[in-house]
């Protein structure tokens, strides 16, 4: 029999119930009993949906009130000082201090560093790492989370970052040394907690080892079967998981792990699946991710089963069948979706319909395809329904790609002549001061856009509330003595859903959300056909504010790259034509913005590190085109209109001669967190135009100290000249409520003000 399993579930519920938990603990409204109470009934709806979907095993470690990460820095007491002592047992509000710098309980603190999870938009917490470190177990979630799942009749299967991943992740802080040099302090820990989930009556312990698909140096590479063979527990078998890409010249090294089982993505993996299934030996276990468990179109079921028929013939019960990934990067449940485009519906799965897809898939292995003919004939017409669908293609948009020539990605001048021509022009001081972008969302924002979205409100009163926003946004923004002001994007629902809807090529759902980090959630659009702008999508809103001040205005976009990568994107052509059909759209946009008198656009390409392949020899053509695409959008404007764009947490040493092949003319970057050390590669590489390292960190509702932002950008200034220096917050300021705000951004300016009456010296 072909067993079915999940590597992870979407843990935020099908209506975002986790969010609205941790957030009503966050403000007071509720207490710890109360939270503790609506993640035992997420995980039971959860639970329940794995069980009827007739997976093997319920998948126990992969709910996590904020990060799973965080919660195994948690189990492991890899606690950093700052947050004080913990005790035996590290509590909940520890967790979320590390997480945000601050809970109900406990001294505000900065908290740990965040970044992407691979090349995924999920953001995980580093691990913070010292030499000489020690582990101890310190939390009992995890063991009580498995004996909730069995009191309700559930056979657990426990999933954990592996231990060689785990410190991958991790973050050096204090004296400089190899991270490797804790993996004997940390396998004895590791080593306990199988011992008690073998204790529980556990079987299977599923654990992540992503980092086989990537260019490891051959320290960690030699590591991976001795640390295996430390982890050998009686009784208890451990599957080991590799995702997101292909395992290559780690291949061998897989296959020799002392494991009973090994997981490989079959959706991005190449060949792995059959090379390994010919050499694994038995009675080795191999899972095969045969489902994407990263986007959100149907699989594809008769070309799944054409490929794993052989498979089947030649391992038997040995061949299990899983996702490629977890589930954790979808939308919970397709059903919900009652007023979407029912073509494009019909083209989609989530979560739950993953799972049923793994089932029609093993039926079909074990009994013959006419045991599920119905759903098997359901899947392949909307498999060519898709693909013949007129929707997917305009001639015109092909065109236009075609026509696109070099010209259209160069600036007129070089950087060092805008930058007279844009000084001349914006009369800025040293140490400008901007925001990114967004302003609160308030609540009195969104019920005005869900009253105009249900048609009680119209077009007019809709227009007038949002523009009392903007004068509002604007007149603060003047009060407080910004240099560079933005109107607030207080129509926004999302910097990628609200261009989406104004573009063709898109649909949209109601409850298609995902988690980026903690209680945050996106829902992105599904970008299904050629791109094309019908019409301006910022400009009024744009002009409005700009009509309201005499400083200068920018233009807020969301660049080509970013609504690529943060979007389920078609997969039936390649992704550098998708995104160069939004630069072209964007192209247009940014045109008539400047055409309109905005002296600055602002660009923003959050997601272009995330794309980055993982494997080293793929990244220059992905380089390539995506710098392409940026400057396509961003060059056909004067010398004298400023463009910036804006990155999310991301490493730069791997992208900064793309960065500044980019040619924004001034780049702001998140760096509050990693207290400015990613500013290290733009030093090194002697990035040549202007920078704004973010001097505050708006995940956090903490108010950062003058002092502490001076000392910063002081730290900044010492690599980067003062005159090419901005002064902003790390990311837009949406998620956050006003009082923190006003009190953050007054802060920040008197920041800069305290920079120019006495400007740092650079080294060089």
């Amino acid at each position: 029999m072909t067993l079915t399993h999940t590597l992870g579930f979407p843990r935020i519920g099908a209506h975002r119930e986790l969010k609205q938990a941790v957030e009503a603990y966050w403000k007071g409204d509720i207490g710890a009993e109360a939270l503790a109470s609506a993640g035992r009934d997420l995980r039971a709806v959860q639970w329940a949906r794995e069980a009827e979907a007739g997976l093997r095993w319920v998948t126990v470690g992969d709910f996590a009130w904020y990060d799973s990460v965080l919660d195994l820095s948690v189990l492991l007491g890899a606690v950093p000082e700052r947050f004080g002592p913990v005790g035996d047992r590290v509590d909940l509000d520890t967790m979320f201090r590390m997480a945000r710098g601050r809970a109900p309980s406990g001294m505000p603190a900065a908290a740990c560093e965040m970044t992407k999870w691979f090349d995924t938009n999920y953001h995980y917490l580093a691990p913070e790492l010292h030499q000489g470190q020690a582990f101890r177990l310190a939390s009992e979630s995890l063991f009580d989370q498995v004996r909730e799942a069995q009191a309700l009749g559930h056979d657990p299967k426990v999933v954990l970052v592996g231990p060689l991943t785990w410190l991958w992740l991790g973050r050096v802080k204090g004296v400089a040394f190899d991270r490797l040099e804790l993996l004997s302090r940390l396998l004895p820990v590791y080593h306990a907690i199988l011992e008690r989930l073998a204790a529980l009556g556990v079987a299977w312990v599923q654990l992540d080892e992503p980092i086989l698909g990537l260019d490891l140096p051959e320290a960690w590479r030699q590591a991976f079967v001795p640390t295996y063979n430390a982890l050998a527990v009686p009784g208890l078998n451990r599957l080991v998981a590799t995702y997101f890409g292909r395992l290559e010249e780690n291949r061998e090294i897989a296959a020799a792990l002392p494991v009973e089982g090994l997981h490989v993505d079959g959706v991005r993996g190449g060949d792995d699946v059959e090379a390994l299934a010919r050499c694994l030996p038995a009675p080795r276990v191999l899972s095969v991710g045969v489902v994407d468990g990263r986007n959100v179109w149907r699989t594809d079921l008769d070309a799944a089963l054409a490929r794993l028929r052989s498979l089947h013939d030649a391992l038997g019960d040995r061949l299990w069948l899983a996702p490629s990934c977890s589930l954790l990067h979808v939308p919970v449940d397709l059903g919900s979706e009652t007023r979407l485009d029912p073509e494009v519906r019909g083209w989609l799965a989530f979560a739950v319909q993953k799972l049923e897809e793994l089932r029609v898939l093993a039926r079909a292995l074990d009994e013959g395809p006419e045991a599920v003919a119905p759903a098997l004939a359901e899947a392949r017409g909307a498999v060519a329904g898709r693909r013949a669908s007129p929707r997917l293609h305009r001639p015109e948009v092909r065109a236009r790609l075609r026509a696109v020539d070099d010209a259209m990605t160069r600036r007129h001048a070089p950087y060092r002549e805008r930058a007279a021509r844009q000084k001349a022009r914006l009369g800025l001081p040293l140490f400008p001061t901007t925001t990114i972008g967004s302003f609160p969302q308030t609540q009195e924002i969104r019920m005005a856009r869900r009253d105009f979205k249900a048609g009680r409100l119209d077009a007019a009163s809709y227009r007038r509330r949002m523009e009392e926003e903007i004068n509002a946004v604007v007149r603060f923004q003047e009060e407080i003595g910004l240099d560079v002001l933005v109107h607030g994007e207080a129509e926004r629902n999302d910097m990628v859903e609200y261009f989406g809807e104004q573009l063709e090529g898109f649909a949209f759902t109601d409850y298609g959300w995902v988690q980026s980090y903690g209680s945050r959630c996106v829902k992105p659009p599904l970008l299904f056909g050629d791109v094309a702008r019908p019409g301006p999508m910022t400009v009024a809103w744009a002009t409005h504010a700009q009509g309201l001040t005499q400083k200068p205005m920018k233009g807020m976009l969301t660049g080509p790259i970013t609504i690529l990568n943060w979007s389920f994107v078609r997969d039936d052509q390649p992704r550098a034509d998708t995104c160069l059909q939004l630069a072209l759209a964007l192209r247009d946009e940014v045109r008539d913005l400047e055409a309109a008198g905005l002296p600055i656009l602002q660009i923003d390409e959050a997601a272009f590190r995330e794309g980055l392949p993982l494997r080293k020899a793929e990244r220059a053509d992905y380089l390539a085109w995506t710098v392409r695409a940026f400057r396509v959008a961003s060059s056909g404007v004067r010398d004298d209109t400023q463009i910036h764009t804006h990155m999310c947490y991301s490493t730069f040493n791997d992208i900064i001669d793309a960065v500044a092949a980019l040619d924004a003319d001034v780049v702001t970057i998140e760096t509050a967190r990693s207290d400015m050390a990613l500013l290290d590669a733009f030093q090194e590489k002697a990035y040549p135009n202007e920078i704004g390292p973010g001097v505050y960190d708006i995940h956090s509702p903490n108010v950062p100290e003058v002092a502490a932002m001076v000392a910063l950008l002081r730290k900044a200034a010492v690599h980067i000249p003062a005159e090419r220096l901005w002064v902003n917050p790390d990311c837009g300021l949406k998620t956050r409520g006003w009082p923190e705000v006003r009190a953050s951004l007054v802060n920040m300016v008197e920041a800069a003000r305290v920079l120019r009456a006495a400007p740092p010296t650079p080294e060089r």
